[in-house]
C-alpha cells in the first residue's frame, strides 16, 4: 500500500491531477501493483478525504494553533511508537504540521494495517496528509520526510 502511496505522490503533484479511479487502478495495474495494493491505496485515500472533512469540521471552531498538551492513549502508543510521537511533535513544533493534520495523521497511522508503523511510513502518511490538502513542505522538511532512516548519516550537533 505505502508503494503505491509513494508513487501517487511522486507522480501526480496535486490530488485532483489523479485520474477517476477505474483510469487509476487500470495505469496503476499495468505499472505492476498489485490489485490488492491498490484496493488498500485508494480505499485509505478515500477515508483519508472523509477523516479530514470530519476532524476538520469537528475543530472549524478552534484554532490550528495549539497551546495544549496532546496525551497519547495505550493503543497510539503500540502503533505509533515514541520515535513516531517524537517525530510528530517535531513536525508540529516546526510549523509543518498544525494540531489539526496531526490528528488526522494518528488517525491515518491507526486505520494503516499494521500493529506498529515505521518512522518511514509515518513519514510517507505525513506526506500524503499534507499533498491531500495542497500542501508542500519546505525543501529541508521534504528532505527529511524522504530520508530513509538506513540511509540516514549520523548528525552531529554543532
Amino acid at each position: 500500500m505505502f508503494d503505491v502511496l509513494v508513487y501517487l505522490y511522486e507522480t501526480y503533484y496535486r490530488p485532483d491531477a489523479c485520474p477517476d479511479s477505474t483510469a487509476l487502478t487500470k495505469k496503476l495495474s499495468a505499472i505492476g501493483f498489485e490489485e490488492k495494493e491498490i484496493s488498500q491505496a485508494l480505499g485509505w485515500l478515500t477515508d483519508l478525504a472523509e477523516t479530514t472533512n470530519e476532524i476538520s469540521s469537528a475543530t472549524a471552531h478552534e484554532t490550528t494553533s495549539s497551546l495544549g498538551f496532546r496525551i497519547y492513549v495505550s493503543r497510539e502508543l503500540e502503533v505509533l511508537g515514541t520515535s513516531a510521537i517524537g517525530f510528530l511533535q517535531f513536525l508540529e513544533s516546526a510549523s509543518v504540521i498544525n494540531s489539526v493534520q496531526r490528528e488526522i495523521v494518528i488517525e491515518r497511522a491507526l486505520a494503516a494495517t499494521e500493529s506498529q508503523i515505521s518512522l518511514d511510513k509515518l513519514k510517507v502518511i505525513v506526506l500524503m496528509v499534507l499533498w491531500s490538502q495542497g500542501k508542500e513542505p519546505d525543501s529541508l522538511i521534504f528532505d527529511e520526510l524522504f530520508l530513509d532512516d538506513e540511509d540516514a548519516e549520523p548528525r552531529l550537533l554543532h
